[in-house]
């Protein structure tokens, strides 16, 4: 009788949840105008974000219900964003400048064509000592406001990708749409079809990565913070070759990400069907997946909320022991040294690389060495290698 009465004041909790839910989506629709299929930025309260997990859970109690859900998100997301059919892939004609060699790895700088004339620029970071099956890591970046200082030339993100590769694996860091030299010719980020064109330069990235000679299929991964991290959970919903899976800062019940490369398509919503992040980011079960979260932003509630859902569908996979999450209460968000400490150990045990690379002698994590390179060092094209006559310099000029 106890188990009865419990069980009915949950359904009626639920209940009110579902109808506060559904109120302010109502409200939501409004403000967003022509598009009400639009889920932006801070999309619900807290509380709203957190009683949607609990409703959707009602959902999926089985492996097999939570499976025909993910191929609703799925086909949400590439209808969303306008890849369905499914765009042709042509050739990738990657362009290299010379190699520059430092301690324990070696730097290239790489253009690819997503598509004709469009020129996806970015470094390929090499381990010093190859082997004849090596890991790959796509490392995508999020916003940033300074000029000198954002995407993957970043400190951050240069030391990150260097230590991978000291590590063992082969990391691709590529620009977003309208960052760093795809920007200096003339694209935008802020378009309306930034997110199309983003997530189909993250697929095209995946397939320059996977052409590579000597990398192990088996063990590609995708790590990102904040916008980046957006990408790295997006890709991995809609491509199963992406095989762990590292969102930092990003993963939130309530915080859709406040950029057009994020939210600016229907991807969250569409007239059958309504999901979030945290859902999108589940896809990647069974598959390994790391959350890495703050105090300081939109994931400061990860270990009692996004996370114990996650878990509950891992648990659905039979793959409990392949989710986990770093909760840094004083942290504000980024992707500093104090989140990679939480990645390199999870990137190494389940892409089989040599943590001890990038260990001192007491055990100690250690980026000493890395050389930060400037922005003109890191560019492909140049004066004496200009970008080809044919490149598409503006979004709008894109043929799909």
């Amino acid at each position: 009788m106890d188990i009865e009465i419990k069980f009915e004041k949950m359904r009626l909790k639920i209940s009110l949840l579902f109808i506060a839910v559904l109120f302010s989506t109502i409200i939501a629709n409004a403000q967003n105008g022509d598009n009400k299929n639009l889920c932006v930025g801070a999309y619900y309260t807290e509380e709203e974000g957190a009683a949607n997990l609990l409703i959707s859970r009602e959902s999926y109690q089985t492996k097999e219900e939570w499976l025909q859900r993910t191929e609703i998100i799925k086909q949400g997301i590439l209808e969303g964003a306008g890849l369905v059919p499914f765009p042709e892939k042509t050739p990738l004609n990657a362009r290299y400048t010379e190699e520059r060699k430092y301690d324990g790895y070696s730097v290239k700088n790489v253009a690819i064509e997503s598509l004709p004339g469009v020129f996806v620029t970015g470094s390929l970071y090499m381990p010093e000592k190859k082997s004849k099956k090596m890991a790959g890591i796509l490392s995508t970046h999020g916003h940033w406001a300074k000029p000198d200082d954002y995407g993957r030339y970043r400190a951050d993100a240069q030391n990150r990708c260097a230590s991978f590769a000291r590590m063992g694996a082969v990391v691709f860091s590529y620009d977003m749409v309208g960052y760093g030299e795809m920007q200096d010719v003339g694209w935008e980020h802020i378009h309306p079809l930034a997110f199309k064109q983003q997530l189909w330069n993250s697929v095209r990235a995946l397939d320059f990565l996977l052409s590579l000679e000597n990398i192990d299929p088996e063990r590609i991964a995708i790590t990102g913070a904040s916008g980046g991290g957006t990408q790295a959970f997006m890709l991995t919903a809609i491509d199963d070759r992406i095989k762990v899976s590292v969102p930092v800062v990003m993963v939130s019940s309530h915080f859709f990400g406040g950029c057009v490369c994020e939210s600016g398509m229907p991807v969250h919503k569409s007239d059958h069907h309504q999901t979030n992040n945290v859902e999108i980011a589940a896809i990647a079960a069974p598959r390994p997946l790391l959350l890495v979260s703050v105090g300081g932003d939109w994931t400061k509630h990860t270990p009692e909320v996004e996370f114990p859902h996650i878990q509950y569908i891992y648990n659905l996979m039979v793959a409990k022991n392949n989710v986990e999450y770093v909760h840094l209460p004083d942290d504000k968000h980024g992707y500093e040294l104090s989140k990679r400490k939480a990645v390199y150990p999870f990137l190494a045990k389940h892409l089989k690389l040599n943590l001890k690379a990038i260990q001192d002698k007491n055990g100690e994590i250690t980026e000493k060495g890395i050389v930060i390179e400037p922005y003109e060092k890191m560019k492909v094209f140049s004066e004496s290698n200009p970008i080809p006559d044919y490149a598409i310099l503006k979004n709008d000029d894109v043929k799909w």
